[in-house]
């Protein structure tokens, strides 16, 4: 076979799988976030002024996205930190929300304190009764990280019970055997609220809340139950915690359907936190497309009811559009960044740091689509926003954002300044052994990789590492900052030709990266890329379980039609030559032609490039009439799009007219199609 067919140098998957197939709506979950249990008109017939007392008590409780260190979710430029709505529903449940006080029982429950502030007086008397204790009246409102009762959790000491232990709980499921199923529920609910609060074992505060859904399904009603979706959300959101997405998804599509939007605005709340809640565990899952139904979906809601210019829909604009930059989808990511600060262009918070937020949110979607110049101006305006609030940190984060444009314009200097800004500040602010040190190292070492000096490239990949492998990653805990870092590194050591060391950062990545269904698209992604050093190295066997490892992690995840996928596939293909496994090398070139024409179009170079390769192991297989009808097209081809003097053109032209040669046949003048070529 010409050593054309196997040894041409093929693009390397990314480490970052992208996200492009366009899912419609009948892929989402069976449960559409908008549906109702009515058949009459589905319009959203509230008014906006009779919301706005619910729409603030879900914005107090649900929307108040404060940064979570254990949420596996995804980046948001709000905060800068790892957060989900998932941590922020949680913890608003820990802290009492929707629960109600029983006259008889005399049991102190906390009222979300917003909610209390807006009902009317004879609300208040319906809802709550005399007897029952208000702390949150008379003091500030209870941090969601805090129990609402502090009093009633006992602190730790040898001769108490901890809150919720099954003697308590049984004791008093004992004691209530006459009770309404609902008052049981409500007290395993408050059991299991506790024990998330107290920073208890998640597996028993699961436990509890799932004997409290139960006892709520004892006593059903036709009638919608507030509370009983609430329970929903929280036994979700507990085995999200617990990373069994699959358990958490059928409950929050549950919560979402026995919610009707045409029982009032309280109903239409709990939906819209169901749909984002249920876009959140989507998105843990790695499942961005059907996230982003579930998000869209939330945003329409929200936008009926509090209109189209409320700085609250900004919020959630800004949070669908960092949806958008994961799945790669710029146009859309920009069109909802640039609505959320014309939102608060208008409620008149310029320079605020909601403003600042989606500023450099839109700097970021302008610098992947390569408007560098217009990234720096949105990155330069959120920095004077940062700055005004005294958010050093946050300048520079941004800071090391505008460096990162001004090396993609080569104006090396101005990057070079920045980056140092960025790195005198996080050592202060931070200390000198903060991940955030590490990364401004790793920019440095590009930077100068790039300019050509090497010795000051290693000495700022040395720093980076120093940092990075001070901690050792824990799988169960795993640090998506470390094993980014390392990989970043690992491609500066492999750009300077340095394998060995770039392929066993990769595998220190795999180790932070952990094993949770959430990453398993990052994971294929960097199993993929050692995959390729092995072949670089010679090493065809390691090669070959990288990436048949990786390819399996890409179907799991459902990642079938995207060009890294397909890319994969054409590497893989090429291990299986170099084992002269060709049957299945026929297979794998197949596959990544139908999932590249589909991504990229047949005339693409990664494209031809599989024709190519699936025409080489067509000739080591004997198969020459199939070999020589795709090397035709390809000629053709690359004739036409690279001129007849190219290097690739010349040596496949050479390798069909031997093919032509040995078959007595000569070269066709016309074209064919690509159906009748590759058919078969």
């Amino acid at each position: 076979m010409p050593k054309s067919a196997t040894d041409k140098q093929k693009p390397a998957p990314s480490s970052e799988p992208t996200h492009k197939e366009h899912f419609t709506e009948t892929l989402i979950s069976p449960t559409s976030p908008l549906s109702t249990h009515t058949t009459g008109n589905e319009s959203f017939d509230l008014s906006i002024s009779s919301s706005r007392n619910s729409i603030d008590q879900l914005y107090n409780n649900v929307y108040e996205m404060e940064s979570s260190d254990q949420s596996p979710s995804r980046f948001s430029y709000f905060s800068y930190g790892q957060e989900s709505r998932i941590d922020s529903e949680l913890r608003y449940l820990a802290s009492g929300g929707f629960a109600k006080a029983d006259t008889d029982s005399k049991i102190t429950v906390d009222e979300k304190e917003p909610a209390e502030a807006r009902l009317s007086g004879e609300e208040k008397k319906d809802e709550v009764s005399k007897d029952t204790t208000r702390k949150n009246k008379k003091t500030r409102k209870p941090s969601p990280a805090r129990s609402p009762s502090p009093g009633k959790i006992p602190k730790a000491g040898p001769k108490k019970k901890p809150v919720g232990s099954k003697l308590t709980v049984k004791k008093s499921e004992k004691n209530s055997n006459n009770e309404d199923p609902r008052y049981v529920g409500q007290y395993l609910l408050k059991q299991a609220r506790e024990v998330v609060s107290a920073g208890g074992d998640p597996k028993k505060a699961l436990d509890l809340a799932i004997r409290a859904k139960n006892s709520f399904e004892s006593c059903q009603s036709e009638k919608p139950d507030l509370e009983f979706v609430m329970c929903l959300h929280m036994v979700a959101a507990l085995y999200c915690i617990l990373r069994q997405y699959d358990e958490a998804i059928p409950l929050v599509e549950r919560s979402i359907e026995v919610t009707n939007i045409n029982e009032g605005q309280k109903h239409l709340l709990a939906k819209f936190a169901g749909c984002m809640q249920l876009g959140d565990t989507y998105a843990m899952q790695g499942n961005i497309e059907k996230s982003i139904l579930c998000y869209k979906a939330g945003l329409e809601i929200q936008k009926h009811v509090l209109g189209e210019y409320d700085a609250r829909l900004g919020e959630t604009c800004r949070y669908v559009a960092e949806a958008h930059v994961q799945a790669m989808q710029f146009d859309e990511a920009k069109k909802l960044c640039k609505m959320a600060i014309d939102i608060h262009r208008k409620n008149g918070t310029n320079n605020s740091l909601e403003e600042a937020a989606d500023r450099r949110l839109m700097g970021l979607i302008c610098d992947s689509m390569g408007n560098y110049d217009t990234a720096i101006e949105h990155y330069t305006l959120a920095r004077m926003a940062m700055s005004a609030n005294e958010h050093d940190s946050d300048v520079a984060a941004i800071d090391a954002c505008i460096g990162d444009a001004y090396l993609s314009l080569a104006r090396y200097d101005e990057a070079i300044f920045t980056y140092q800004k960025a790195l005198n500040v996080f050592r202060f602010t931070k200390g000198e052994n903060h991940s955030s040190v590490a990364s401004v190292y790793v920019r440095l070492a590009d930077l100068y990789n790039k300019i050509g000096r090497f010795r000051e490239c290693e000495t700022y990949c040395e720093h980076a590492l120093r940092i990075y492998l001070k901690v050792k990653p824990n799988p169960q805990s795993p640090n998506d900052e470390i094993a980014n870092g390392l990989i970043e590194v690992s491609a500066i050591y492999e750009s300077m030709n340095q394998l060995d060391q770039a392929l066993d950062l990769l595998k220190k990545s795999l180790k932070a990266y952990g094993t949770g269904p959430g990453q398993l698209t990052t994971v294929a992604g960097v199993e993929a890329q050692i995959g390729v050093l092995c072949y670089m190295m010679g090493s065809y066997f390691d090669s070959y379980e990288y990436f048949k490892s990786a390819i399996l992690k890409f179907r799991a995840a459902g990642e079938k039609k995207s060009g890294v996928f397909g890319i994969t596939l054409n590497q893989m293909g090429l291990a299986c030559v170099q084992i002269e496994s060709f049957d299945e090398a026929v297979d794998l070139f197949e596959e990544a032609r139908s999932v590249l024409e589909t991504e990229y179009g047949p005339h693409h170079p990664n494209t031809l490039g599989v024709y190519s390769n699936l025409a080489g192991t067509y000739d080591a297989l004997g198969r020459w009439d199939d070999a020589i009808e795709i090397l035709e097209y390809v000629v053709g081809m690359r004739e036409d799009k690279l001129g007849t003097a190219s290097a690739d053109v010349d040596n496949e032209k050479q390798w069909l007219a031997e093919l032509l040669k040995e078959s007595g046949r000569d070269r066709r003048k016309g074209s064919r199609s690509l159906e009748f070529l590759l058919d078969g």
